[in-house]
């Protein structure tokens, strides 16, 4: 038996902070290579992946996909245990990555490794693991995912390990994510003496017209399996120092999280045509440039989704919520080669000081995997 919680804790071990690979994949690539899986690094631009597979290619094949970078631990000092020191204590694994997201790499890594020991399937298991999804992600699973079409390599289905649980192990399932757009606004209007306005043209007035435009109407009510989407202004500035001097420009950062009701082109041609109409309209100039870090998709229920949900059911009793919520993860990339949802284990302490995961939820979620593998082969 492969035991995830002591994996979990070698895991952390490594200092894998994005983009520094640390040992993590090392250390996962020799275990299943003794393991008999085919393992190949697949590194781009100095960014650490690795692909494991056992069985042929080409077969009818179940994959996860995981990373094990992690986010800075802050200062040391202000942690009760060494942020990498894997340590275990009260039924808890103490260190930076154990909850997002050692503990689900390791999980079905031990599954994956148990299954094909124990009960050699007719097909294939293939893992896809990343160095590089807290970082900017460019070269992590989307590296993965090229190299697998350049080599023949395919997931039929797959899961993405990332806690997706609120509260309890076992109460939902991600089967899609909103898209993420940040929109950059540069506005340039005259500059002037605040006591003779009709000299300049303000360009704070224009911005905060198209903000307020903005908000003040919900860009939709939500579709049948997403929530409304949202938009935040995160940034107004415009570098003035004087109170009694109209700036030259001002800028604003809006960042929206939308529903499968958009896309980001469809909200890049409505921001652009809002900001056009005010810009006729006050003589100031709107500029946007917009980044989409990614698109909504959904994975429809169906058999994927229903043998996950019956299997989380048999493990834990409860009947998971199948959920759209939350951010954005590397799901976004994979969504485009294959059936993807989510689901980890409890997401409570992520990215925190003092991050760390009971001990019988790694060994719950293993099992959990397990038993998926076993139902999905039979």
């Amino acid at each position: 038996m492969t035991d995830a919680a002591r994996l979990t804790a070698d895991l952390i071990r490594c200092p894998s902070v994005t983009p520094t690979e640390g040992g993590a994949l090392v250390l996962l690539a020799d275990l299943l290579t003794e393991a008999g899986f085919e393992v190949h690094r697949v590194d781009r631009n100095d960014t650490p992946n690795l692909f494991a597979r056992w069985g042929a290619r080409g077969a009818r094949s179940f994959g996860f996909n995981g990373h094990t970078d992690v986010v800075p631990p802050g200062d040391p000092a202000s942690w009760s245990h060494p942020p990498f020191g894997g340590h275990l204590h009260d039924g808890l694994i103490w260190g930076r990555g154990a909850t997002d997201m050692k503990s689900g790499v390791a999980a079905f890594v031990a599954a994956a490794i148990d299954f094909v020991t124990e009960t050699p399937p007719d097909g294939a298991v293939i893992l896809t693991i990343t160095g590089d999804e807290e970082g900017p992600a460019g070269d992590g699973t989307v590296a993965l995912l090229d190299w697998m079409v350049g080599q023949g390599e395919r997931m039929d289905v797959c899961i993405v390990g990332e806690p997706s649980n609120p509260d309890r192990m076992g109460e939902m399932i991600k089967i899609g994510r909103r898209g993420s757009i940040t929109f950059r606004v540069a506005a340039r209007g005259v500059q002037g003496h605040a006591a003779y306005p009709h000299l300049a043209r303000n360009p704070l007035h224009a911005l905060t017209q198209f903000l307020h435009d903005l908000i003040a109407t919900p860009l939709d009510q939500g579709s049948e399996h997403f929530d409304a989407s949202g938009l935040q202004i995160t940034s107004v500035d415009c570098g003035n120092a004087s109170s009694n001097v109209i700036p030259e420009t001002a800028t604003a950062v809006i960042n929206i999280r939308f529903n499968d009701l958009h896309s980001g082109d469809s909200l890049i041609r409505d921001l652009d045509a809002r900001a056009q109409a005010i810009s006729e309209r006050t003589g100031v100039e709107l500029t946007l440039s917009a980044s989409i870090s990614g698109e909504s998709f959904l994975t429809r229920p169906g058999p994927f989704v229903d043998l996950v949900r019956e299997v989380v059911t048999a493990e834990t009793g409860l009947q998971p919520i199948l959920s759209t919520s939350g951010g954005t993860s590397d799901a976004r990339f994979i969504k485009d080669h294959c059936p993807v949802l989510e689901f980890g284990l409890v997401g409570h302490f992520m990215h925190q000081v003092d991050e760390r995961v009971p001990v019988e939820q790694v060994h719950q979620l293993k099992a959990i995997y397990q038993r998926i593998l076993e139902r999905y082969f039979a």
